[in-house]
């Protein structure tokens, strides 16, 4: 792997503030990459705990994380937090596009673009979700919606630097369900081919996986080419559990 590997946990709707102190304590205690070592970890908890959880990673090689953010800079967005806002209190990354806010809050492609451009607008690192549901992917629809949410969700002026695209196949989120490496290998395959064609360094994008990542098939997924890390949601909020991911991705 050419490409420093990233895996972030997603924490969800998930932890009151004692809880995750101390779990995100324990993760940062745990986590001690050697010299030279490329992995980036970042854990994202809900807003509220953002502030905690900042504390508690403070002198950690443990970065922090937004859910999702707006795509204005301020205003009256009752409820919602601005990219702007997750960067002064220390986020160096934002989750935008997940499919939970794609299908639940009813997210386009467009939506999300503006989000990653307001990420980036603010000094983030944009982590774009993409996926297709069952029905699509037994439509034998999956290259053409990746292709179609790439295009519409990644903004032009993304670059491997600051852009992060994670693949989720809506059907293995929280389902215990995993694809296949083979079928991971094929989506994680059009997924560069396609952001080489939109953006001169399209190649060095890192690509996640996300759905129903655990310890006992990361390594298989992380050993892929086109996988540059994992998109953890239910495992990250094991403080074991996340670390046996992080250390496959060192593997």
């Amino acid at each position: 792997m050419t490409r420093p590997s990233l895996i972030a946990g997603n924490w969800k709707m998930n932890g009151m503030l004692a809880d995750a102190r101390a779990l995100a304590k324990a993760i940062a205690g745990g986590h001690r990459p050697a010299a030279g070592n490329r992995s980036d970890v970042v854990l994202c908890p809900p807003a509220p705990l953002l502030l905690a959880v900042g504390e508690a990673l403070a002198g950690s090689a443990v970065a922090l994380g937004g859910q999702d953010c707006h795509a204005k800079p301020s205003g009256a967005f009752t409820g919602d937090v601005s990219a702007r806002l997750l960067a002064d209190i220390g986020c160096r990354y934002v989750i935008v596009g997940h499919s939970e806010r794609r299908t639940l809050h009813g997210e386009s492609d467009a939506t999300v673009r503006a989000k990653a451009e307001a990420a980036l607008a603010a000094g983030l690192i944009a982590i774009i979700c993409v996926g297709e549901t069952l029905a699509e992917r037994e439509a034998g629809a999956t290259a053409s919606v990746l292709e179609r949410q790439i295009d519409g969700s990644v903004p032009a002026a993304a670059a491997a630097a600051t852009t992060v695209v994670a693949y989720e196949p809506v059907w293995a989120i929280g389902t215990g369900k995993v694809a296949t490496t083979a079928q991971v290998a094929e989506a994680h395959g059009g997924l560069r081919r396609r952001l080489a064609r939109n953006h001169a360094d399209g190649g060095e994008f890192r690509l996640l996986y996300g759905g129903s990542v655990k310890p006992d098939n990361a390594g298989e997924l992380l050993a892929l080419p086109d996988v540059d890390g994992a998109l953890v949601g239910g495992a990250s909020l094991d403080a074991g559990q996340f670390l046996a991911i992080v250390a496959a991705a060192r593997g």
